[in-house]
């Protein structure tokens, strides 16, 4: 007896990576950032990224077990995500309100989507928006050794601005997010996800070189005066471009596409900075992009196999 010829739906090529492979790889490379959080901020820090990342994977299991849908917080998935929101508050956050948040990103921004794959937008930095909005004193509360202090960001939009030393910057020790305050940290897990190609480099190469070149050219204080080293190294531009602004399901398909989508981020997160009322612009530039890949998919496709270009020949070049 011959076998029947089983024919299914593409892809036909497996490859080594799973969703929870690929979202091991993520935890493994926020680390350096956990950790220099913990040094930078305390033990509170610490704390304060379990308690969001057990939320959002509790969140996940029960809304899963509620709608009779198999309980799939094994994927990883909402542990990184969140983590990833923790990244994105400040230490001094009270528990109950990161709690809430953790529960938003996961059931509004994730689950009623459909889950994973699903999402419109990042629902780590959908649930920053959220909180931003909802408490906004609670979220703009930044703490050093426990004293109160400025952003980067924040002390660059005042009218005598005294900056911090460019090293601490780099390593972290200023006030800020979690996750966003040391870029050697997010350097160090940005190289182990382009080494292990859980990303590539298109994305946050041309989004932090789009906004050190706008910031340098426009300037805080006149064109082509801008710092553009010390603007990209303060603020979540790091994380962001590295973490947020690469998840598979809210970035485009194709190398063109993302190259625009990252171009796009780079204006908008440029545009607020240096002109709007917020001195952070890297969340809302994310999400705003993350509404036009849809947009960006439809307009820059990949040519079909066999498909005719412009001089008559096929893909194969006959």
């Amino acid at each position: 007896m011959y076998s029947k010829l089983v024919v299914s739906s593409a892809p036909h090529i497996r490859g080594p990576f799973t969703v929870r492979t690929v979202m091991t790889d993520v935890l493994v490379a926020l680390v350096p950032a956990v950790a220099t959080a913990g040094w930078f901020f305390g033990l509170r820090a610490l704390a304060l990224i379990a308690v969001v990342a057990v939320a959002c994977v509790a969140a996940e299991a029960l809304w899963q077990h509620a709608f009779g849908k198999p309980i799939a917080v094994g994927d990883c998935s909402a542990l990184v995500t969140g983590v990833l929101l923790a990244m994105n508050l400040p230490p001094t956050l009270p528990f109950w309100t990161a709690v809430v948040g953790a529960f938003f990103a996961i059931i509004v921004a994730k689950q009623f989507f459909g889950g994973l794959g699903k999402n419109i937008v990042n629902p780590a930095l959908a649930a920053r928006a959220f909180l931003l909005v909802s408490w906004p004193a609670a979220m703009t509360t930044w703490t050093l050794d426990g004293v109160t202090a400025a952003t980067p960001l924040a002390i660059l939009r005042s009218a005598d601005p005294v900056l911090p030393p460019l090293l601490d910057v780099f390593t972290g020790n200023v006030a800020g997010c979690l996750g966003e305050t040391s870029v050697v940290a997010l350097l160090l897990g940005g190289a182990w996800l382009l080494w292990r190609r859980v990303i590539t480099p298109e994305i946050p190469v041309v989004y932090i070189g789009t906004t050190a070149l706008l910031t340098w050219i426009l300037g805080r204080s006149g064109f082509f005066a801008g710092d553009a080293l010390y603007e990209i190294f303060t603020g979540g531009l790091f994380l962001g471009a590295i973490f947020m602004a690469t998840d598979y399901v809210t970035s485009p398909m194709t190398v063109k596409g993302r190259i625009l989508y990252a171009f796009g981020c780079g204006v908008v997160t440029t545009a607020i900075r240096l002109y709007g009322n917020y001195p952070e612009g890297v969340s809302f530039a994310i999400l705003i992009m993350n509404l036009a890949t849809p947009l960006i998919d439809r307009v820059i496709k990949p040519r079909r196999f066999g498909a005719l270009n412009a001089t008559g020949a096929d893909a194969g070049g006959r």
